[in-house]
């Protein structure tokens, strides 16, 4: 994939593109969660959170889609990665490793990139486009929230640290590297503690 740039408009389109392709795969990773899990014998609050996850994932791929068009542009018209689903197919065996990567690694690291992205977009004048990654900031951080709580129900049910499982998953399953800086505050809000993921800063594959 290219690097993208918010600078000009071309890279700001670009950007929105990369952005509601990440929104559309978070929809049906919510989705794959409430069908792929439904045999475990969860409670009904798991299944409602994860919908209630959908239905935000949903709303902010329309408010970027339409963004877009304010452009000229549609989504589908560049091309965009299979990194969000490459982790779903790595972690669909497990729900506890799912929870790991993709709402405790992935979406994490949206809490970390999201506000610099706020600031180049007004700075280039795009108040409206950063008005909705607004939006989506203060939603993800209930959408990691909504992970870890589930995360830690699921290392009790099955007697394990959480911490400790929580490095084992990322170590198996997660391709790349957890780069600082980390948004610590935002990431505290939505209760990951930094000894969870910054004893992985830097790790490769």
């Amino acid at each position: 994939m290219p690097k993208r740039s918010a600078k000009g408009e071309r890279g700001r389109i670009a950007m929105l593109h990369a952005l509601a392709h990440i929104e559309l795969n978070a929809i049906d990773l919510a989705w794959d969660v409430v069908a792929r899990f439904a045999g475990l014998h969860l409670p009904r609050s798991f299944f409602d959170d994860w919908v209630r996850v959908g239905a935000d994932e949903a709303r902010h791929f329309s408010l970027l889609r339409r963004r877009l068009r304010d452009f000229g542009c549609d989504y589908g018209s560049m091309p965009a990665h299979d990194g969000l689903w490459e982790a779903a197919h790595e972690t669909g065996y497990d729900l506890t490793a799912r929870l790991a990567i993709i709402p405790l690694v992935l979406e994490a690291r949206g809490l970390d990139v999201t506000p610099p992205m706020v600031a180049k977009f007004k700075a280039a004048g795009d108040d409206q486009t950063a008005d909705i990654l607004k939006t989506v900031y203060t939603d993800e951080k209930r959408h990691v929230a909504t992970g870890i709580r589930w995360f830690r129900f699921m290392c009790d049910r099955n007697r394990l640290d959480p911490q400790k499982t929580f490095h084992e998953l990322v170590r198996r399953h997660f391709r790349g590297a957890l780069k600082p800086p980390f948004n610590d505050s935002a990431r505290a809000q939505a209760g990951l503690n930094p000894t969870f993921y910054k004893p992985l800063s830097g790790l490769t594959a």
